[in-house]
Order: C-alpha cells, then sequence, then structure tokens
C-alpha cells in the first residue's frame, strides 16, 4: 500500500462503518497511512448548533483541538442555523433532511442522545457521519435503576413512604421472617441490552449487591467478567422465567418495541421484578398494569413509559407495587462534564485525522 495519507474527508465517509467504541475498551487503532493529516490551522473547523452551550463549554470544546482552529457558532433561531449549516463541517444536534440539502460540507454530525430511534430517514441514507452518547448518562441510570429496585425489594415505596407521608407514623410491616422485604444477594438479574446502561448495571449489581448476572445481546460482544451468561436474543424467553430482577436496557429498533408483553410477564417468576431504564415503548404498558394487578409479577421500577408523561388516569398509577421516575435518570451535573468531555475529545480527533468514538451503525439504529 503506497504510503499516502486519504483525505480527512475521505476517510470520514469510510468511518461511519467504524462500530461504537466501549468506554472500557481501547480505541479502533488505525495505520496511520490511513489518516489524514492533521487540519491546518489557518483552515477553521465550523461547528454549527442550536444547543446553548455555556461559554466555559465552548472554550473547552476549542481547547481540546490546539493544532486547529475552531469556530463553533451558537444560534438562536432556525433560521440563522439554516443559513450557518451551508458552510459547516460539523453540527452538534440532530440533522434532518432539510439540513442535508443545504449543508454541502456536512461530514460528521454529534448528536445529543443516546436513543437513535428518532433518526431522519435521511440522515439514515446519508454518508454523513454520526455519533451519540452512547455510555454517557449510564452511571445516574445504573444507579437510579439500583434505587428503584431497592425502594421496591426494601418494601421503601410500597409501606413505608406512604404511611410517612401520609398517615406521619412509623409502623414496621410484616415480620422478621416474612417476604415484605427481601434481599438482591444471591438472586439473578436478568438485562436486555449491554450497551451503557446494561454493562453499568451488570458491575453495580454484581460488585455492589453479590447478585448473579446474565444477558442478552443483540452484538457478539465479549462477555464482561461480571456477567455469568451472555447470550444472543434467541435466549430471551428461556431467560426470563430464570430471573428474579429482568431489565429492558435495549435500544429502541423495530426488534425491540414492545418485546416486554403479556407472554414475557407471565413467564416470569411471581417474585420478580421488572426494570425499565432504557426506551418505554419497549414494554406493554396495559400488559404491566394486568402484570402488577394480577401478581403476574411481584413489582416494577420504571424510569421511561411508552408515552411520557402517562395521562392522570393511566392504570399505572393505580398499582402500589410500581416505583417511577419521570425518564430523569441520567440526569446530573456530571452528566454535562462527561458530555463536554466527549464532544471536545472527538472533536480532537476530528481535526487529527483520528477514528472517532462512538459513531452509531446507523443502518442498526444504536
Amino acid at each position: 500500500m503506497p504510503n499516502k495519507p486519504v483525505s480527512r474527508r475521505s476517510f470520514m465517509a469510510a468511518a461511519s462503518s467504524v462500530p461504537a467504541v466501549a468506554a472500557n475498551r481501547q480505541a479502533v487503532v488505525v495505520p496511520p497511512v490511513l489518516l489524514s493529516p492533521p487540519k491546518p490551522a489557518q483552515d477553521a473547523l465550523l461547528i454549527v448548533t442550536m444547543y446553548k452551550f455555556e461559554p466555559a463549554e465552548i472554550a473547552r470544546i476549542k481547547a481540546a483541538a490546539p493544532k486547529a482552529q475552531v469556530n463553533l457558532v451558537v444560534c438562536n433561531s432556525r433560521e440563522e442555523f439554516h443559513e450557518k449549516v451551508k458552510d459547516a463541517e460539523v453540527v452538534y444536534g440532530d440533522v434532518r433532511a432539510d439540513t442535508l440539502q443545504v449543508a454541502k460540507n456536512l461530514q460528521w454530525v454529534q448528536s445529543g442522545e443516546a436513543g437513535m430511534e428518532n433518526m431522519d430517514a435521511a440522515m439514515r441514507q446519508s454518508p454523513v457521519v454520526l455519533t451519540n452518547y452512547q455510555r454517557i448518562f449510564a452511571p445516574g441510570i445504573s444507579e437510579t435503576a439500583m434505587g428503584l429496585l431497592l425502594s421496591l425489594t426494601r418494601g421503601i415505596a410500597k409501606y413505608y413512604m406512604p404511611q410517612f407521608y401520609q398517615k406521619r407514623t412509623m409502623q414496621h410491616v410484616g415480620t422478621a421472617k416474612s417476604a415484605h422485604h427481601t434481599e438482591l444477594v444471591g438472586r439473578t438479574m436478568g438485562i436486555v441490552g449491554m450497551g451503557g446502561i446494561g454493562t453499568a448495571l451488570a458491575r453495580r449489581a454484581h460488585y455492589g449487591f453479590d447478585m448473579r448476572i446474565v444477558a442478552t445481546d443483540a452484538k457478539p460482544i465479549p462477555k464482561p467478567d461480571c456477567v455469568a451468561e451472555l447470550h444472543d436474543p434467541g435466549w430471551f424467553m428461556e431467560m426470563v422465567p430464570q430471573v428474579d430482577v429482568l431489565v429492558g436496557a435495549a435500544p429502541l429498533t423495530p426488534q425491540t418495541e414492545r418485546m416486554f408483553n403479556e407472554q414475557v410477564f407471565r413467564g416470569m417468576k411471581k417474585s420478580a421484578h421488572f426494570l425499565a431504564m432504557s426506551r418505554g415503548k419497549l414494554y406493554d404498558d396495559m400488559a404491566l398494569v394486568r402484570a402488577l394487578k394480577e401478581g403476574w409479577i411481584a413489582g416494577a421500577g420504571l424510569d421511561v413509559f411508552p408515552i411520557e408523561p402517562p395521562p392522570p388516569d393511566h392504570p399505572i398509577f393505580d398499582c402500589p407495587n410500581v416505583v417511577m421516575s419521570a425518564h430523569t435518570s441520567g440526569w446530573s451535573p456530571d452528566r454535562q462534564v462527561r458530555v463536554i468531555d466527549l464532544f471536545a475529545e472527538n472533536v480532537r480527533r476530528y481535526t487529527e485525522g483520528l477514528p472517532l468514538l462512538n459513531v452509531v451503525d446507523k443502518q442498526r439504529g444504536y
């Protein structure tokens, strides 16, 4: 192979086939012959966005690429955005067909989200490279998952919070030997989707609570040490009756929509709990209501819902064995630091002709 670097534009077009890089793995190593030279300082990189980056965040992003001049334009209206994006190489945010039609220099889009189910069809077919925030929100989400689960297994949500806030009393429920309070030690957690959320939750549940972890994932990924068994999705229905906690942590795709349905809830142990942590449309909410009310399962912890927020008359609010948060499990000041750090690192990589982190497989949808 001749020792002649390809242009950065050619490299970026080819990069759309590079899989996302997990936080606990090494970045893809590309031979130097395939990398473009650093962007000349006089060749300014124009990034256009509608996201209201703070001045310190903009400074952090620019400082990450000292070998290039970075111009990050924060637009105040859609009209301004569509005018500025005509010359942009990079966009931070959502890009749809109307933008692609005018952004003739566009090479890379950094989505502000982790889930890609709302990707525009034109973007899916475009050669423009798309990166996302996979794994960036996982620490907070996995902590929330354990909080929801503990609220259920220790009776906090069902027995103690209502009497504390409504009756101003503190009376124990059950006996020291009854199943009103259960432990997680030695129990089995089954996780569907070993991406950022699933991996982070597996580590916390196994190392923090001595749980046995089994999981499924659509990609042929290496099995983490904290996971006892990892299988392809074909093992899902075999996994369901084995677990004490069943977790929905998969991306939303045509294959995963409403995969947690009546058949699944009926197949779970009556003592088992269900956690929904990634996308609400992974589960059938009315089937879950029946499962909770009729005792097919012991309880559910929900951070996401098929329709958000659920209407006030939704029967989920009549289930005492459910605990919910308002799709806020990934929120925290620390999350924002990671958001800026990842984008800044990808800006550095882009200006130096290096592989980007978290490249989305647009055909798979994640």
